[in-house]
Order: structure tokens, then C-alpha cells, then sequence
């Protein structure tokens, strides 16, 4: 989770002061997280109590005064993490996860955000967000998203040209016969985009069916290629980007294992030969007895 020194490295400088050690193991222990794990929790409480007015007016200053609590446990983390990297403080950034909990903690404290209700809130809120670093499947499913949005946006572009085609395929075919829906071309790319879910299709059938059974053509090809095969794409891009993710992330935790001088957990390649090559061995044996 965290780029921090390693523990055999610490032991053996004894330039290292105290302080720094200490910070280290703090910052590395499961205790510690899963306490700003639980502020963090808190924090997103408060800010929700914030939106009933009864309980704004009534303990509206003790939600403040817990907001600032809230942020000076923050600070406070931030010091202790940025502490344990003792004179290799450029060590702190190499994590993506310390930067964006310092972006979000000095935001907290820019001047003159507190006299803007909204920016103040969109800081307190952005506070909450910092518990995806906390949790390790959080944080592969939003290394996911980010991967996937490439794929996505090419899908987008699919999905808008196969929806601007029929919809000009329905304009032609509909246009008179119905153009609340099909009159013109936004209305007919609305009315496709809106039967991607296969609410209304049965809709669209009926009144397809009121001009020429033909039409039924048109409306399953388009629930074909429009509804099943570009969400079936979208769901092999995303599974695929998960993927990428939980590979991503397992080979930071390794990174992280050897920098801390401990044993990394084997791969799933590394399981598998490992399994070949005790069933290779047992089929020798068997062979020799």
C-alpha cells in the first residue's frame, strides 16, 4: 500500500533517528489504517447528518467542530507517513495514493475555502474518496475503471455510429408513421438509445408491426448488434481491465514485499508449475515402485 523503507534497512542505519522509526512501523501497521479507516467512516457520517436541515440547525456547530477533528487527524496522518521516509522524503510521491491524500488534505486547508460553502464541501468530500487506498479490492476495481475507459470510449463511438445508422434507417421507415419518435434524427437516436435496455421493445414492435411485419427486421437486428453485442464487448473490456488491475496490484505487492525484505506470495503461474512439477515427480515414483 505504501512505498515505506524497509525494516531491515532501518536496523541497519543507525543514523535513523527514533522518530523516523517509529512513524515507519506506525504507518505500517494494520492498526493504524484500519483507524483512519474508521475516521474516515465517521467523517462520511457527519457529512451526511449535514444534509437534514433539523439536524443542521440542532448540532450544527458539534458537526463543524468534528469536521475540523476530522481534518486535524488527517494532517496528522499525512505527517507521520511523510515522516517515515525519513531523509528520502521524494520517496513519498512515488505512490500516486500519498499524492492524491496530500492534494485532498491541502485543499482542506486552502485559504478562503471556508467561506465557500461549496468548494468546503467538495473538500470534505473528496476526504471520503481516501478510503479506496485503504482497501485492496477497492483499489483494483478503481485501477480497472481507469484502464478501461480507453476501451470504453472506442465502444462509445461503436455504440453512437450503430445507433446514428439505424436511427436513420428509422427515420426513413418511421419518420411519417411516427414522428413523435422517429420525425427526426435526435428523436430517432433517443427513441434506439432508450430500447438499448429492451424496456420498450415490445413497444417498438407493435408499432413497427402497424406499418408491415418487415419492420420486425429491423428491430431485432438492431436488439442483436446494439443491445447484445456491444454490452457483451463492454463486459469483455471491463473483465479484461479487471485483469490488467489485479496484475497490476499484485506485482505492486510484491514490489512492496521485497522492499521490505519479505517473502512475496507466489503467483498463480508460479502455484501451477509448482503443482506440475509435484504430480511430474509423484508420476516418477509411481513409475520406480
Amino acid at each position: 500500500m505504501r512505498h515505506l523503507p524497509s525494516t531491515d534497512d532501518r536496523e541497519h542505519h543507525d543514523s535513523r533517528s527514533p522518530v523516523v522509526r517509529f512513524c515507519a512501523q506506525l504507518a505500517d501497521s494494520s492498526a493504524f489504517n484500519i483507524a483512519i479507516f474508521v475516521v474516515i467512516l465517521a467523517n462520511a457520517v457527519v457529512l451526511g447528518l449535514e444534509t437534514y436541515p433539523a439536524v443542521a440547525r440542532e448540532a450544527g456547530g458539534l458537526l463543524r467542530t468534528l469536521n475540523d477533528v476530522f481534518l486535524a487527524v488527517f494532517v496528522v496522518e499525512l505527517a507521520i507517513r511523510l515522516t517515515a521516509f525519513g531523509s528520502k522524503p521524494q520517496e513519498f510521491f512515488r505512490s500516486g495514493w500519498n499524492i492524491f491524500d496530500l492534494l485532498v488534505v491541502v485543499a482542506s486547508l486552502a485559504p478562503g475555502l471556508r467561506e465557500n460553502a461549496l468548494l468546503l464541501r467538495l473538500a470534505r468530500l473528496a476526504r471520503i474518496l481516501r478510503v479506496v487506498r485503504l482497501l485492496p479490492d477497492l483499489r483494483v476495481l478503481t485501477i480497472a475503471i481507469g484502464r478501461s475507459i480507453p476501451g470504453v470510449l472506442s465502444l462509445t463511438v461503436l455504440a453512437l455510429l450503430v445507433v446514428f445508422v439505424y436511427g436513420m434507417l428509422g427515420w426513413t421507415i418511421f419518420g411519417d408513421h411516427a414522428p413523435e419518435q422517429y420525425g427526426t434524427i435526435g428523436e430517432a437516436m433517443l427513441t434506439l438509445f432508450v430500447t438499448l435496455t429492451l424496456e420498450n421493445l415490445p413497444d417498438q414492435l407493435a408499432l413497427g408491426r402497424e406499418l408491415s411485419d418487415w419492420t420486425i427486421l429491423y428491430f431485432v437486428s438492431y436488439a442483436l448488434v446494439a443491445a447484445f453485442l456491444i454490452f457483451n464487448i463492454l463486459i469483455g473490456v471491463v473483465i479484461n481491465s479487471l485483469e490488467e488491475a489485479r496484475a497490476i496490484e499484485h506485482a505492486r505487492e510484491r514490489a512492496d514485499a521485497l522492499e521490505h525484505g519479505a517473502s512475496p506470495a507466489p503467483t498463480v503461474e508460479e502455484r501451477v508449475l509448482a503443482v506440475r512439477e509435484a504430480l511430474d515427480e509423484l508420476e516418477a515414483d509411481l513409475r520406480r515402485g
